[in-house]
């Protein structure tokens, strides 16, 4: 079975940080920031990620759907994703 070109290589270290948080119920809902990376790469992530999720807040179903496609972007691009929703993690929540 032959191997795709991708699969033989090692894998790259990040080639940047992204954090995407969520501001609150008055848009612009999100911001994005990142903490390394080339700029024009991080900018161009953070334009497309905007356009996916700029009228979203976090509980509207359309928003699942775009994180994922979010999520995937940022994967392509070999960045590190956060996520900021204000949401405490739900280990907070059980101890």
């Amino acid at each position: 079975m032959a191997r795709e070109p991708e699969e033989l290589e090692a894998p790259q270290p990040p080639r940047g940080n992204v954090r995407i948080v969520y501001l609150g119920p008055v848009a612009p809902h999100w911001d994005v920031q990142s903490d390394f990376g080339d700029r024009g790469l991080i900018e161009e992530f953070r334009q497309r990620a905007l356009a996916r999720l700029v009228l979203l807040p976090p509980h509207d179903p359309q928003f699942r759907r775009n994180r994922e496609r979010v999520a995937r972007d940022a994967e392509r691009e070999n960045l590190v994703l956060n996520w900021d929703l204000g949401i405490p993690d739900y280990d907070d929540e059980e101890s």
